[in-house]
C-alpha cells in the first residue's frame, strides 16, 4: 500500500524523538508523524505489515520513538509488539477528539490528535492523555474467563426471555427457568408453541453447562479465607478485572477507577456535586454495587456499613442507593488495602469464613 509521502527525513539529520499517531482498523493504519518539535506531517496509510516496515525505519532515524493509539477491539496486540521493538507506545482511552464540535470525523484527523496530545503528554502534561493500563498476556487470560462467563450469563437471560415473550403472546406465563428438563416436559402448552420454544431449549441447556463449569474453575480459584458473604465468585471476578491491586498507589486511584466518585461542578464559592461520574470499568462498579448490598445485610460490623447503618435504616429509597454507592466505594478501598497487605480483615471489621 502506498503512503501520501515520503517516509525518509534529512539522511545527513538524526531526530532526536519522533511521535506517532496511530489510528487502527483491521485492514487500515492511519498513522501521523512528528520529528522533535517540528510541525506534524499530514497522514500516512499502511497496512499492517506496512505499518511494522514503517516503524523500523523510524527507529533507524532516531534516537527514540513514541507512539500512541486508543484501546479497543484490537486489544494489546499491536502494544507488545510495537514495544518488542523497541516502541515506547501508550494505549489511551477512546474519546472525541473534535475539540470544537466541528462534527467532522476522520482517521486522519484523529490520528493528528492523537500525536497532537502524545507530544503534549511527553512535554509534561499528563493531562493531555487518559493512559489505559495493559495487562500482562497472563492477566488478559484470567481475566476473559470472568468476561466469557458474564457473556454466557446475559446469553441465557436473553433466550430465557425470548421464550417467555413467546409464551406471552399466546396469554401463557412460564416459569423463570422454563427450559430446564425437570420442568420443560410438564409445561401446558399447545403443540406448535412447544417445538419452537424446544429449539431455545436446545440452545440453553448447553449454555447452562458451560456455565455450571466456568462458575466451578472460578470459585475454586478464590481464597479459602474470603470476608463473609463477599462470596468466592465477587471476589475473584473482582480481582481477575483490575489485575493487580498493586498498580494503584493510594486510595484515590482505587476510588476513581470504580467510577464510584461523585461528578462535581463547581466555579467560584460555588461547589455542586452530581451523579457518580462512571468514569472507569463498569464491571467493577456492578460488582461493587452487588456486594455492598449484601454486606449491608450480612456483615454489620463491617466499618463501612457501620459508620452508614443508622442513616441507611432512616433513609429514602432515594438516599439509600446514594449511602449504597459510598459503601461499594469504600469497599473497593478496603479490598485493595486487604489484598496489598496494608489492613487485616479483622481491622477493616470483616468477619471471615
Amino acid at each position: 500500500m502506498t503512503t501520501n509521502q515520503s517516509t525518509q527525513t534529512d539522511p545527513g539529520a538524526r531526530a532526536r524523538v519522533i511521535k506517532l499517531g496511530l489510528d487502527i482498523h483491521s485492514s487500515l493504519f492511519v498513522v501521523v508523524r512528528q520529528i522533535d518539535e517540528q510541525a506534524s506531517q499530514p497522514p500516512q496509510r499502511f497496512s499492517e505489515e506496512g505499518f511494522i516496515g514503517f516503524v523500523h525505519r523510524q527507529l533507524a532515524q532516531a534516537d527514540s520513538i513514541h507512539s500512541c493509539y486508543e484501546a479497543g477491539p484490537f486489544g494489546y496486540v499491536l502494544h507488545r509488539r510495537l514495544v518488542a521493538m523497541g516502541v515506547r507506545n501508550l494505549v489511551v482511552r477512546p474519546r472525541d477528539w473534535s475539540t470544537y464540535g466541528e462534527r467532522v470525523k476522520t482517521d486522519g484527523r484523529d490520528a493528528g490528535a492523537l500525536c497532537s496530545c502524545l507530544d503534549r503528554y511527553l512535554a509534561g502534561n499528563r493531562g493531555a492523555l487518559a493512559v489505559v493500563w495493559v495487562p500482562s498476556e497472563a492477566e488478559e487470560a484470567s481475566r476473559s474467563l470472568g468476561r466469557q462467563r458474564q457473556t454466557l450469563a446475559r446469553e441465557r437471560v436473553r433466550i430465557t426471555l425470548r421464550g417467555k415473550g413467546l409464551a406471552r403472546l399466546r396469554g401463557l406465563s412460564l416459569p423463570a427457568e422454563w427450559w430446564h428438563e425437570r420442568i420443560f416436559p410438564k409445561l401446558d402448552m399447545p403443540d406448535d408453541l412447544r417445538s419452537q420454544l424446544a429449539s431455545w431449549q436446545r440452545i440453553l441447556l448447553p449454555i447452562d453447562g458451560e456455565l455450571a463449569v466456568l462458575t466451578g474453575q472460578l470459585q475454586a480459584a478464590a481464597p479459602a479465607e474470603l470476608p463473609c458473604y463477599l462470596g468466592a465468585m465477587t471476589w475473584e471476578l473482582l480481582r481477575r478485572e483490575v489485575g493487580n491491586w498493586g498498580r494503584f498507589h493510594n486510595r484515590r486511584q482505587v476510588a476513581s477507577y470504580t467510577g464510584l466518585c461523585p461528578s462535581e461542578h463547581s466555579s467560584g464559592h460555588s461547589r455542586l456535586q452530581g451523579n457518580i461520574t462512571r468514569h472507569g470499568n463498569p464491571r467493577i462498579r456492578h460488582l461493587l454495587v452487588e456486594a455492598a448490598w449484601r454486606l449491608v445485610r450480612f456483615q454489620p460490623g463491617y466499618r463501612a456499613v457501620a459508620k452508614w447503618r443508622e442513616a441507611l435504616l432512616a433513609a429514602s429509597q432515594a438516599r439509600r442507593k446514594k449511602i449504597i454507592v459510598a459503601i461499594a466505594r469504600q469497599l473497593a478501598v478496603d479490598l485493595w488495602r486487604l489484598d496489598t497487605g496494608r489492613a487485616t480483615a479483622q481491622q477493616l471489621g470483616f468477619a471471615t469464613t
